[in-house]
């Protein structure tokens, strides 16, 4: 008997896109038990609901199954690759480039939890301590790098990391990174000159009085606010760092799969 769908589930258009990323073997393969689809179903569910992984639907596959299957694709970086493919369509779709020439930078501070603790650090801005993410982000908001450090980890400390992986992902073409005050000094800019980008930190009007709109910045903070839709990462909930940086890549692929369908569509 058909189960009841969750919302969570992917539709019919998404998976015939998906698919062929998910499928690290053959579907005819004689050591799967369940359908692959409803395995990254339960991903999926994972995700967007931030439940226990011991407290998977009983009409989904066994948490076990799911997780490691989940840790199979995150391995295999099949969540990365979904993002970078869909992100290039979607900024052609827009009559963008196909690759970006400029990026933003910034980061989110997540609650640490038991398993997580090993790691955590404590971020003295935001008086939390936890896990700190750190993203760059194309000029429609979609992810093109991402890393997973302790909460007490300077943001300007990571600008040659996420350069470097920008400009592995773009083929080079990304010249300018804009970010907040949070990146400023003579290392950070030098370490994003390294890898060919100019570092523009986009500052605060010096009268500022309430909510300030700045240019450029606010499109990474609406991508932070886009992942607050799967609640898996509103703490952090991962023993593995590995883990949680996979869980942003899927949540983005999620949202980018959607809005293909939407294009498509439209069509």
């Amino acid at each position: 008997m058909q189960r009841k769908p969750y919302p969570s589930d992917v539709s019919d258009e998404e998976w015939a896109l998906v698919a062929p990323y998910l499928t690290l073997m053959t579907e005819e393969a004689p050591q799967r038990n369940y359908a692959l689809r409803e395995v990254f179903n339960g991903v999926r569910w994972i995700a967007r609901t931030g439940a226990p992984w011991r407290m998977m639907p009983h009409d989904l596959p066994p948490w076990h199954v799911v997780y490691q299957q989940m840790r199979r694709w995150i391995e295999a970086r099949v969540f990365e690759s979904l993002v970078h493919d869909l992100r290039e369509v979607l900024r052609l779709a827009q009559g963008r480039k196909e690759k970006p020439t400029a990026v933003i930078l910034d980061s989110r501070t997540i609650q640490s939890t038991p398993e997580s603790g090993a790691r955590a650090g404590y971020d003295g801005a935001k008086k939390r301590k936890g896990s700190k993410v750190h993203l760059a982000v194309d000029t429609l908001g979609h992810l093109l790098a991402l890393s997973v450090t302790a909460a007490n980890e300077q943001d300007r400390a990571q600008v040659a990391e996420l350069c470097e992986q920008v400009q592995a992902v773009t083929g080079e073409t990304v010249e300018v990174a804009f970010a907040d005050q949070g990146y400023t000094g003579e290392q950070a800019a030098e370490d994003a000159k390294t890898h060919g980008i100019r570092l523009e930190v986009v500052k605060l009007p010096e009268a500022k009085r309430g909510f300030v709109l700045l240019p450029r910045r606010w499109v990474v903070e609406r991508s932070i606010g886009w992942m607050a839709r799967f609640r898996r990462l509103a703490r952090d909930y991962e023993r593995l760092p590995e883990t949680l940086a996979g869980l942003h890549y899927l949540a983005f692929a999620s949202l980018l799969l959607k809005r293909f369908v939407d294009v498509i569509a439209q069509c």
